[in-house]
This record gives structure tokens, C-alpha cells and sequence, in this order.
């Protein structure tokens, strides 16, 4: 008998059937097929159209944290330009962050209209939309965390298109890639001060590269991860990171707004790693602090002639004179 193709591997059973006769073939080629799903998917994956659907859950955290900052409410009452102003930074700050570094206009990406309409309807329905209906359906608790998955999608593709940019640019510019791409994933949080100047607020010691939060650090760490992939010093292909740091930082989001925590996942990492390559620990310096401060002497306090204790007899003798002085 000649070769037997998998279409001719069983018989016709009740009603024209086919039953297979060897089911393991079957089980081994769904295997084959699954395998190759699987690896496709990261391609599809970084194929997807960012527009309209994840870019508007972008929009709407985004402008979710603008409102809960103190004072958006009554600055969107009292002057609705600075507000719509302050939103769209918190929407497109990075590419203007980004376009300034780069040396094009800042208000280029003000040209994409269809984004600019839909981040002006979000802003709009969260501030002004009648008894605060759309507000209270998206910052519900399950709803938002979709919401925190999709923005942090766009975030993960910001930082590598980012980074393509700044390579195409500057081919072998690593620290230029690198921070375009860091400025694509976090530049509204780098716009911070700019953002309050709005607002009226002035507080520098919000800085964000002072006390970076979590989003910052991984956009930084993943701006690096990107440059090493463009320059071919990452044995992975571009699309399997896009997916793989989606998973993470959407994972990461998640569980953090889930449990309203602002710890960072990285920190018992980073609390390894720092004192390996910055240095000790605040122990180890408050000891040289000690010391050091020890070899100079006592300090001027110390050195300051202490106020001699009064005795039982000056006492009495000041109580004597006061109720005389009273009596009188």
C-alpha cells in the first residue's frame, strides 16, 4: 500500500463522520499548531493598532490622575483652558518632551487631530459630564484596572518607537536612544513642575528625577532595554520584548492600583544592586559621619559654657522678693 495522508487516517462513522484511527496524530499536530500560535503571537501582538481603542484608555487614566491632584476640580470650574491645557500635557507631554530633545517643533504632534479630538472628549467628560456619570464608570475599581492594562500597553510602545526614532537619528548615539526612549514612556511625569506652573503650584521638590516612581524607573530600564535590542547586544527579537515588558509593566500596574500601593516592584532588586555599585549602606555612613565628626571635636554646642543650677537659697530669696514686691 502506498502513503497514507493524515486526511485518510480513519473511516466514516454515523452520519458521515470521520472518526480518526489514530488519534495521536491528531494530538501531535494540535501541539504543532499550538506551538506555532504561540509563537506568533508576540508578532500580532506588536502589531496592533494603538488607535483608537488603547489609546483612549491611555487618555482616560491619564486624565483620572490629573483629577485626583488637589485643586484639578476647581481650576476646571474656574479656568477651563489652563485645565485642557494641563490634560493634554498629560496626554502628549512625552512627545513634546521628546520633540524638543530631538530638535523638531513641540507642537507637532498637535497636528494628529483625530487624537487631539478624542483626548479633548475624555478631559471634557471627566470634568463636566452631567452628575459625574462617566467619571464614576471608569474610575470603577474593575473597570479602571482594564483601563491601567491598556495605557501601560502604549507606554511599552511608546519606549521602542522611541527609541527607533532617536536610532534612526543617531545611529550609534546609545545614551541618545536611551533617553528618548525614557522620555516616550514617562515624559509626562518629567513634565511634573511644567504641569503644576499651570495649575499655579510650585513645588520643586516634587521633582521626578529626584524620587522617581515606579513608572519612571521602568521606562528607564526598559529605554535600556530597547537600545541594547536596536544595537544587537539582546538575543531577542523586538517584537517577543515588546511583549514580554507589556506583560510585566501591565502585571506590575494591575496589582499596584488594585491594592493601592505605591511601592515599586524593582525595590528589593534595586536594594541589592544599589549598595554593590553606589556604594554602602546608611548605616556604614552614618558611622563615617560620626567619625568624622568625632576627629573635628566637639561640636559648638558642646563647647558652650552650660547656665549654672541656682540654689534652694536663691530661690527662696527670689520667692521672698516677688511676694514683696506683690505685697506692696
Amino acid at each position: 500500500a502506498g502513503s497514507v495522508s493524515l486526511s485518510d487516517r480513519g473511516f466514516l462513522g454515523v452520519g458521515g463522520e470521520r472518526v480518526l484511527e489514530y488519534p495521536q496524530f491528531a494530538a501531535a499536530d494540535m501541539d504543532t499548531l499550538w506551538a506555532l500560535e504561540l509563537g506568533e503571537l508576540p508578532a500580532a501582538f506588536s502589531e496592533l493598532p494603538m488607535f483608537p481603542v488603547f489609546d483612549l484608555g491611555y487618555y482616560i487614566v491619564s486624565i483620572l490622575y490629573l483629577k485626583y491632584e488637589p485643586g484639578a476640580v476647581e481650576l476646571a470650574r474656574r479656568s477651563p483652558v489652563a485645565s485642557w491645557l494641563c490634560a493634554m500635557l498629560y496626554c502628549f507631554g512625552s512627545y513634546i518632551l521628546a520633540d524638543i530633545l530631538l530638535g523638531d517643533s513641540p507642537i507637532n504632534y498637535f497636528n494628529n487631530n483625530s487624537n487631539m479630538l478624542l483626548a479633548s472628549a475624555v478631559w471634557y467628560l471627566i470634568f463636566f459630564c452631567p452628575m459625574n456619570l462617566f467619571y464614576k464608570c471608569v474610575s470603577f475599581l474593575p473597570v479602571k484596572l482594564i483601563f491601567v492594562a491598556m495605557k501601560e500597553m502604549v507606554r511599552v510602545r511608546k519606549i521602542a518607537i522611541g527609541v527607533h526614532h532617536a536610532h534612526h537619528h543617531y545611529h550609534h548615539g546609545w545614551v541618545i536612544m536611551v533617553l528618548i526612549g525614557w522620555v516616550k514612556g514617562s515624559g509626562v511625569a518629567l513634565m511634573s513642575n511644567f504641569e503644576q506652573l499651570l495649575r499655579g503650584i510650585w513645588k520643586p521638590e516634587t521633582n521626578e528625577v529626584l524620587h522617581m516612581s515606579f513608572p519612571t524607573k521602568a521606562s528607564l530600564y526598559g529605554a535600556i532595554l530597547f537600545t541594547l535590542q536596536q544595537a544587537h547586544w539582546l538575543p531577542i527579537s523586538k517584537a517577543n520584548l515588546i511583549f514580554f515588558f507589556t506583560m510585566f509593566m501591565a502585571t506590575s500596574k494591575i496589582f499596584l492600583t488594585a491594592t493601592h500601593s505605591h511601592a515599586s516592584p524593582l525595590a528589593p532588586l534595586e536594594a541589592y544592586i544599589c549598595p554593590i555599585l553606589f556604594g554602602g549602606n546608611s548605616q556604614e555612613e552614618n558611622h563615617h559621619g560620626a567619625a568624622h565628626n568625632g576627629s573635628r571635636g566637639p561640636a559648638p554646642a558642646q563647647l558652650a559654657p552650660q547656665p549654672v543650677p541656682k540654689s534652694k537659697e536663691d530661690l527662696n530669696e527670689g520667692t521672698r522678693k516677688r511676694k514683696a514686691k506683690k505685697a506692696e
